[in-house]
Parts: C-alpha cells; structure tokens; sequence
C-alpha cells in the first residue's frame, strides 16, 4: 500500500479540527458503525453478568468466567481479525461483522426461552458475537487511518474514541428506562416511568440498534465511496513480489522489545478495566442499596461521557507530549483512584472514583492507538492493532478466572461483605503499571516513534 501524498505542513488545532470535520464520508461512516457498536456492545456487556446469572441461572463463578471468556474471545479474535479486515477491506469487513453480530444478538435474546439449554444457546451467541466484535476493532482502526491523513492522527483517534464512548454514554442513559419500571424523570407533578422490560428488553433494543447500522452501511457506504474517500491506495501489481508468509511474520514487531513491553506493562492497570464490567455490577447491587442499583447505568455511564468530552481536549492539548510520558499520568490517575473505594462502600467516593478513573482514561486511552497505529506500515493497521490487543486479551481472561470467585468470598449474595481488601487487592495490583512505565521511560523512548518532548 502506498499513501497519497500529502501536505505535511504542521496543523494548528483549529485547523486540524477544520480538516476533520471536512473529512471524507468514509471517515464518518466508519464513526457512525462504532457510535452504533459502541451503544450495542456495552449495552449487552453492561449487564451480561446479571443477565447470565439471573435470565439463564449460572452461579457467580460461572458467569464470571463466561463473561471473561467472551471478552477474551474478542481480542482473541482481533489477532486474526486484524488480518481479515486487511485482506477484505473496511468496508466489506463491517458488512462481514455486522451481519454476524445482528445474528448472535438476536439468538442471545432468545437464549432463556430455551429453558435448561439456554445456557448452551447463550454460549454460542457468545461466541459468534465475539468473532464479530474481534474483526470490527481492527477494522475501526484501520478505517480512520485510512480516510483521514497524517496530520490529524492524534486527533482523528481522539474522536474515534470519543464517539465509542458517546454510543456508551447513550446506551448508559436509554437502558435503565428500558429496564425498569421506577421513576425515570420526574417532572413537576408529572412523574415518567420505566418500561419495566427487564434486561432482555435492552438486549432486543442493542439487536435493533445493530439491525439499523447494517441497513445504513449497506445502504450509504458504497464501493463508490471506498474509491473516492480513501487516503491510501493499492500498490501496482508487479511493483515487487508479495513476500512470504513467514517473512511478513517476522516485520510484526514480535522482536522489537520496547514495543512488547509497552503493551505488556498496560496488563495489570487493564485489569481495572474488566472488572467495570466483571465485578463492578455485583458490586454495586449488593453493596449499595436498591435506590443506587436501579440506577447502575447511570453511575457506569459517567465514564463514557467523562471520554467524550475530555478525550478530543486532552489530545489537542497534548498532542506534542511524548506518549509515554501520557501514559505514565492517566495510568497512575487511574490506579491510585481505586484506593477510594477502599474505606467501603460510599455513594461520593464511588462517584468520586468513577470521575477520576474515567479521567485517568482519557489521558492515555487514544494516544495508546496512535502509538501502534502510528509504526504500522499503510494497509496493516489491523494486523498491529491485533498484536497491541494481546494484553487486553489476558487482562479480560484472566481477570474473569478470578473475579466470579473473589466476588463469593468478598461480596456474597448475603453474608458479611468486605469490600475493602477486595478493592485494595485490585488497587495494588494496578499500580505495577505506572511504576513499571516509571522505572522502563527512558529506555522506552528511546526510538525513533517516540521522541520525548
């Protein structure tokens, strides 16, 4: 792949921000599938441990491990979905993925009708669905490298993050309306209440959602657009011979040691992240009481808006910051914040930790993509941003090997709770990142990607 030629002139913020908002239709497109994923996917996710344990019957440590092996299985997945959305394409890799997971999502509705087997049928849809979401991350990714230019890359990443996370913000917002039955607005006199359609209620509304985004792709991004709107082109046949497997094996940064440390260190901080959905949900229905629970969304959904807003900011204004040096701040803000949950539970400090950890988020989160999209040569961003996923993917798996249990012993469904040492542990465990990223800066920025500023 050889990339049009560009000006490479350096961008002031508002300009860059002119370019982007002038940017190809393919460019937002592609936001528009992860917008519409972004409200999906966590839809779903959000509430898989109650809706596995309470519509299909698992135990805790079941849908613990269940909820980490379908996490896992997407960046699983993403390895060679990376692969798969580079040989199709952007365009025919979403048509690909959001056929698919229209399909699982729809069977996963329709798992508790099954009775005892629905367990299996849920599984399944679990399955499928993972694949799916495992191809559509690289294709994402690949798709802003590929309708937007090297001169808005901080920015153009920013945003696609950004608008995952307004999908979230969403989704976070409608699924306590759909799901309950309490009082959802009041105003004045007039008092608005919930559907009361339960947790399969906002799983039907997350398959429509995507029933909706495949009829919209299909419809409006075209082959013409795929043409026209690209920033990249193929390469002429007969330029040079297409090298063999095992040499373009060999170009992936598996060697290069300050990369996989990089991605590696991220481990026990990303450990964080999964228990927001593996053991954060458990957390605040048992331990807070239920005028807190019916409204869990909301409380989960100060972490996507805090993105939304403070992402694009945060990348604008530090977009001459060493990356390292950014990783460094929001790792640490968002280790040492889960020391607020230490003292127990406490609707301020759970608010406060909430903000400040999904802060901590927006000051590495986008730069983290641009750093691997950024050494990936034009047409194999998928295939990078399959490699840098391979933490996530052990952050997801095994935290889910432990977390059903840890639950158990520290948040039983009744019994004594001790959420502090559970809240310590993880918070302990975080920590190694930043100290980690401290301890291996110099040597990390020690290349020509990551010049320090």
């Amino acid at each position: 792949m050889e990339e049009k030629p560009a000006e490479q002139k350096e961008l002031s913020l508002w300009e860059t921000l002119q370019v982007l908002f002038g940017a190809s239709k393919g460019f937002w497109l592609v936001n528009m599938v992860n917008f519409g994923d972004g409200i999906a996917y966590f839809g779903i996710l959000t509430l898989l441990t109650r809706f596995l344990g309470q519509d299909i019957g698992m135990a805790d440590t079941s849908t613990g491990l269940m909820v980490s092996v379908f996490t896992g299985f997407v960046t699983f997945f993403m390895f060679g979905g990376g692969f798969v959305s580079d040989r199709l394409g952007v365009r025919r890799a979403l048509t690909l993925c959001l056929g698919l997971l229209l399909g699982s999502r729809i069977l996963l509705c329709f798992a508790p009708s099954f009775g005892a087997g629905g367990a299996v049928i849920a599984v399944l849809a679990l399955i499928v669905m993972s694949f799916g979401e495992g191809v559509i991350q690289p294709a994402l990714y690949a798709g802003v490298k590929e309708y937007t230019d090297s001169r808005t890359a901080t920015m153009s990443y920013g945003i696609l993050y950004a608008i995952m996370n307004l999908g979230i913000v969403a989704e976070n917002f409608i699924s306590p309306y759909v799901r309950t039955d309490t009082v959802f607005l009041s105003l004045g006199s007039t008092q608005i209440h919930g559907l009361g359609k339960g947790i399969g209620g906002v799983f039907w509304m997350c398959t429509g959602i995507t029933a909706l985004m495949l009829m919209v792709h299909v419809f409006f991004f075209t082959a013409k657009v795929e043409q026209t709107d690209r920033m990249v082109k193929d390469a002429p046949k007969g330029d040079a011979p297409e090298k063999p497997f095992l040499e373009r094996m060999k170009e992936l940064p598996f060697l290069d040691p300050r990369f996989m440390f990089f991605i590696f260190i991220l481990l026990p901080v990303r450990t964080l992240f999964a228990h927001q959905f593996l053991t954060m949900p458990d957390y605040v229905f048992r331990a807070f009481p239920e005028a807190v629970s019916a409204r869990y969304e909301w409380i989960a959904g100060l972490n996507p808006l805090i993105i939304v807003v403070f992402v694009p900011l945060i990348a604008a204004m530090t977009r001459k910051v060493n990356v390292v040096t950014m990783m460094i701040v929001g790792t640490t803000i968002s280790a040492l914040t889960t020391f607020l949950l230490v003292p127990g539970p406490n609707l301020t400090a759970l608010l406060a930790y909430v903000i400040l950890f999904s802060f901590g988020e927006a000051v590495w989160s986008s730069r983290f993509l641009e750093y691997v999209a950024g050494i990936a040569p034009a047409g194999r961003v998928g295939a990078y941003m399959g490699l840098a996923g391979i933490p996530w993917f052990l952050a997801k798996f095994t935290t889910g090997l432990y977390s059903g249990r840890m639950i158990e012993v520290f948040v039983p469904k009744t019994g004594v709770h001790d959420t502090s040492t559970l809240w310590l542990i993880y918070a302990c465990v975080a920590c190694i990142t930043p100290i980690g990223l401290v301890l291996a800066r110099k040597w990390l920025i020690n290349r020509p990607e990551c010049k320090p500023a």
